[in-house]
């Protein structure tokens, strides 16, 4: 049976644009984990490791979760509040990267 997937793009912030060639954004397929209907921002942001891994290790920290210092806005909701890593993404999902508020 084949999983769902679909294309996210992460909005990234200027401070950390060098990590992606200087681009505003990268998108990446995210594919759903074994039995969920959707993928999630965890399963995106493992495809964004194999693809741009030195902008990964900027996002998530040693043990794969968001660095405190980052905020992921999915669809206009602050991905912490929508579920962390395992916050579903719908089809064509924009993921806004921001460095946290204090």
């Amino acid at each position: 049976m084949t999983r769902p997937v679909t294309l996210v793009t992460f909005v990234v912030p200027h401070m950390l644009r060098h990590w992606i060639g200087d681009r505003s954004e990268v998108r990446v397929f995210a594919v759903a984990p074994p039995d969920e209907d959707m993928p999630t921002l965890g399963a995106a942001l493992d495809t964004l490791r194999r693809t741009h891994p030195s902008l990964e290790e900027r996002l998530r920290d040693a043990d794969g979760h968001i660095r405190r210092h980052i905020s992921m806005f999915v669809c206009g909701e602050n991905a912490r509040q929508l579920g962390g890593l395992s916050c579903a993404l719908p089809p064509g999902a924009e993921v806004y990267v921001l460095p946290a508020l204090g």
